[in-house]
């Protein structure tokens, strides 16, 4: 427990660690003339940002099908692959609520939102489905979280790391309500022992400060999607979390 008259801020050590950098995709808000077929600038973009150096990519094509999902996660894990085959750290690459595709298509992990999924029956059939036993190692179970009671609840029911925001004022997260701020991030981080990350209006403006209050890494949209050059972001990042 904090002192008297102090914050989560105040206490709160920056991480020592590498921060984790997470792009989060939304072929929709992409800055591109045609509006038409959005896959493959988005996977061009999925190239761009991964031979950056993010850790994880999140595929969040909420409207896609299974079928779709399924053939746009295999390609992401292909190009992410043929990178790590020339020397490229590979991303991880996380499939949005679609448990079944990240299993078939031997994917990173899976990202749960709040109200999808619950963390215990992600576990359980993690356990009892065939192709989990064939799975990258580490793969991963995320969950987003809008507040402390929601993050505390993922942490015990075994998740590997929350989403935690928003943070800061955006409009992908408006539908969530008002900015959670750096006091509560702070809190979050404090009261879990699971990774958490930042969402929520990150730039490389305040992403520091996010780090200061104990996040172990942020994640984003536009940050690295509009980025016409996603490397000098996750350079200027990586300066920020010493």
């Amino acid at each position: 427990m904090s002192p008297p008259n102090s914050s989560p801020l105040d206490s709160k050590p920056r991480p020592q660690r590498k921060p984790i950098l997470c792009y989060v995709t939304h072929r929709r808000s992409l800055q591109v003339a045609s509006q038409t077929d959005l896959i493959q600038p988005l996977l061009e973009k999925i190239d761009l940002v991964a031979a950056a150096g993010v850790d994880w990519i999140q595929l969040r094509e909420k409207d896609l099908s299974g079928k779709l999902s399924a053939s746009l996660t295999r390609e992401a894990l292909r190009r992410i692959a043929k990178q790590a085959s020339h020397g490229q750290c590979a991303s991880r690459a996380l499939v949005n609520d679609r448990l079944d595709v990240a299993l078939a298509e031997q994917a990173g992990g899976v990202h749960l939102g709040e109200n999808s999924l619950p963390v215990q029956e992600a576990t359980r059939l993690l356990r009892s489905y065939p192709a989990a036993k064939t799975l990258p190692p580490g793969f991963l179970v995320g969950v987003s979280c809008h507040s402390l009671e929601a993050a505390q609840s993922a942490a015990s029911a075994g998740a590997d790391y929350i989403f935690f925001g928003p943070v800061f004022a955006t409009p992908s997260k408006a539908a969530f309500g008002l900015p959670q701020g750096l006091e509560r991030l702070a809190e979050v981080c404090t009261s879990v022992t699971i990774p958490v990350l930042a969402i929520g209006g990150i730039t490389i403006a305040n992403v520091a400060s996010c780090f200061s209050a104990g996040a172990s890494g942020i994640a984003a949209i536009r940050l690295f999607q509009d980025s016409a050059d996603p490397a000098s972001v996750v350079r200027t990042i990586r300066q920020q979390s010493f």
